[in-house]
This record gives C-alpha cells, structure tokens and sequence, in this order.
C-alpha cells in the first residue's frame, strides 16, 4: 500500500492544535541553514559540516513536509504566481492536490517519490537547490527549465507523459506518469546475460527508437540516452525520460562541456567537438547492445576509463555471439566512430519493423557482407525476410 502524506491546503487546513501550539513554521532558509555549533561557543559549522546536516535534512521526510508546508504558506508566495515573481505558467501544479508517498530512486541532487496527484499515480521527482553553490544553483535551474519547456510539448506513446510541475526555490519538482516497473537497467540487471528473446529485445528496441524519431522530428537532442533514463511501465512498455541536459538541435553548440554520461557518451561529445542528433544514435547502438547481452557496457571499466577506451582507442563492448547477425550489424552502424555513417532513427525503427515482421512470420533472417547480393534480391525481397535459406540481409 501507497504510503503518503497530503500536503495541506493555503490557509490552514492542518492540525489546529499543532498550529496552536507553536507558531508559523520558519522561512525557508531554516530548513537547509547550518545549526550553531554547541561546542563552538556558538559558531556555525564549517562548510562540509554543514553541508552534510543539509543532505541529512533533505533526505528527511519530515523536512520535505516542511519544506513543501512552507511553500504553501501565503507570506512566501501566491500560488497564482512562479518562483521568480511572475505569472502562474500553465504547467504549475497545485500542490494542495499532491500527495507524496515513498521515494524509491535518487540522484545526486534530486529524489524521485511516487505519489498521487489529482487522484492518478505519479512520480514526484524533487530537486534540491544548493544556497552555497552559486554554479552549482544556476546550473540546476538551467535543467529544471529544460526538462519542464521540453515535457511539456512532447506526447507521443514512447515519451514519459509530463503532468505538472512547481517552482518555489528551494523546492523544484517535476510531476510525471508513474512507470511502476522502473528502469530498463533495473529490469535488466535481474535477467542472466544474454538471455533476451529476440522478440523481448524487438519489443524494448522498437519503443525506444520510436520515441527518439519523434523526439528528433522535433528537433530535440536528448543527450544523455542510457538505460537509466528510459522506464518501463506495468505493459513493458518503454518510455524515454529525464530531459535536463536535451536541447534543440540548433542550439545545443552554444552550450559548454560535454553532457551525458560516459559509458553512453559518443566520442565527439567525449572530446567536446562539434556534434548532432547523432550522438543519441550512438548511444541508443549502446542501449541496444544492452538489450543483446543485458549486461552494464564497459563493464570492469570506471566511466572515465569507458571514455577514454571509446573515443581515443575506439574500443567497444564485445559483440554477442549469439545475437542475430542482423541486431549485431545494427549496432556497428549506430555506435560508428563516424556521426555521418550512423543512420538516423527513421532508417532504425524500418530496420527493427522489418525484423521484427520476419520474427513473427517465423522466417529466418541473417545478414549479409556482399551487398551486391543485397542489391540484386532487393526489389523482390521489400520487407527484408525470406522463406527459404539464402542469406538476404533485412536491410538495405
């Protein structure tokens, strides 16, 4: 059972002897500001001191009920207004509607909660935002708007579906579909190694590619595709999540450093070169390979050394031997050194259509090296499959 508190209403609505008894709960700075030192003769604690007691405190659920009580306080802010003083954006939540259970995944700066929001199951993904850090602060707030401006324009059956999201510094939290079995890595690091049907690994492969041709239709770059961030929900459907480093293909150069992360990182990224939509190519070849195998690419690896091994010694995860030549072929084109020779998401998902089509028709399918054989059956052999043992790949 789904254990939560509700988050009370503007003007009251709690306990009224708890009101009673003590006065308005403090501003926010109280929650996250170092206590005096006792055996200091009252000075406040050195910053790592202090900066431990606060992810204490944001680790308490106790202090999120706080947290999220005070934000809700009138003297802080009108709820018909954003964080910054503005006007109330369409997408902002009305916190008196949500209730937050238990969390279940977390990151460095944020903690994902499942919770109830308008009487439907969510995912409550709350963002803590550093006082101290003032790069740190504006670079949180850089992926907080990204993730929110980019959700909220995207639907699409392979998108995690955004609800609402609320910004009152120093709580910011994005409100999404619950996707009740987790994250395709989670899923698994619970299956023995390359243990994956074909039609499993067709299923996973096809949800994926298509949320990333749509999301490439719409010009997006998402920039950190990994098995972490694509979730599955209770039909093993897969969702593409976590946009907060994506952006729009004609204005990602314009951003500093690389982003992602290292083990799924294209090797143009990985040496700050110039880059396009096809570094979520090469790291969907990744993912892919994932699905082959189940296993955590560059294992034995630190994700530097996986970096390093990828874009300077163009080293990649070893191939199954069992994977169909036809999945193995796919993913040497996708995780390419070369950008220009990795195919777009369009020519993928046919790929994977037409595969998967001879999977269910039970025709068997390989590839093939010779495309000169390739050319000449490939006006009679349009989907790809044969019925009988020639070697005809599935793709031209």
């Amino acid at each position: 059972m789904l254990s939560c508190f509700r988050l009370p209403r503007l003007g009251g609505g709690g306990d009224a002897a708890d009101h009673a008894a003590s006065p308005r709960r403090p501003a926010l700075p109280f929650l996250f500001a170092a206590s005096p030192s006792t055996s200091g003769r009252g000075k406040v604690p050195l910053a790592a001191e202090a900066e431990d007691m606060e992810k204490k405190r944001w680790d308490s659920m106790e202090s999120w009920s706080m947290l999220l009580d005070t934000v809700l306080d009138p003297g802080v802010g009108s709820s018909s207004r954003d964080g910054g003083g503005g006007r109330r954006e369409e997408w902002m939540a009305d916190l008196s509607q949500l209730f937050i259970g238990n969390k279940f995944a977390s990151g460095a700066n944020s903690r994902i909660y499942r919770g109830i929001y308008r009487q439907r199951a969510v995912a409550v993904k709350m963002v803590r935002i550093p006082e101290r850090d003032e790069d740190g602060r504006a670079l949180l707030e850089d992926q907080f708007n990204s993730e929110v401006a980019f959700l909220s324009r995207l639907y699409h059956p392979n998108i995690v579906q955004f609800i609402a999201a609320c910004k009152k510094p120093p709580v910011y939290c994005i409100i999404t579909e619950y996707m009740s079995q987790g994250t395709l890595r989670m899923y698994l690091n619970k299956k023995d190694p390359y243990s994956l049907s074909a039609e499993t690994i067709l299923k996973l492969a096809l949800d994926i590619s298509r949320g990333m041709e749509y999301l490439h239709g719409q010009g997006v770059i998402h920039r950190d595709l990994k098995s972490q961030n694509l979730l599955l929900n209770d039909e093993m459907r897969v969702k593409v999540a976590d946009f907060g480093t994506s952006c729009l293909e004609t204005k990602c150069q314009a951003t500093k450093g690389n982003k992602g992360t290292y083990r799924w990182m294209a090797p143009e990224m990985t040496k700050e070169k110039p880059y396009t939509r096809k570094v979520d190519v090469y790291s969907f070849g990744i993912v892919l390979w994932e699905l082959t195998t189940c296993l955590l690419p560059f294992q034995g690896m630190t994700p530097v050394q996986a970096a390093y091994a990828a874009s300077e010694k163009n080293l990649r995860p070893p191939l199954s031997t069992t994977c169909p030549p036809v999945l193995n072929n796919l993913i040497k084109k996708c995780w390419s050194a070369n950008p220009a020779r990795r195919p777009e998401f369009s020519y993928i998902v046919s790929v994977l259509e037409k595969y998967d089509h001879c999977v269910k028709e039970g025709m068997p399918v390989t590839a093939h090296q010779d495309l000169r054989l390739w050319r000449s059956f490939a006006k009679v052999f349009r989907m790809g499959c044969i019925a009988s043992n020639l070697s005809i790949p599935v793709h031209a």
